[in-house]
């Protein structure tokens, strides 16, 4: 017998695999089946934070570029700045 961890109820399903997603039939929030022996539930994890993985920003790729274009730019502006 297995519970959902969010309201408690019984849920008595065989589940085959780990990482299988459920709906609670109480509830109605999604769980991913994380064992299979005994059977046990968590909260599945939302869409949405898959989705922000694919915006992180790494900023270990090009660390001396971003300073070259900001020594370029200020270059630009002091050039600006004598023409008035």
């Amino acid at each position: 017998m297995a519970y959902c961890p969010e309201c408690e109820a019984e849920i008595d399903e065989e589940f085959e695999d780990i990482g299988e997603i459920i709906t609670c039939p109480e509830c109605g929030v999604e769980l991913e089946v994380i064992s299979i022996d005994p059977v046990e539930f968590d909260l599945a994890p939302m869409e949405d934070e898959e989705e922000d993985d694919d915006y992180r920003f790494d900023d270990t790729d090009n660390e001396d570029d971003d300073w070259d274009d900001e020594e370029e730019y200020d270059e630009d502006k002091d050039d600006r700045d004598d023409e008035y």
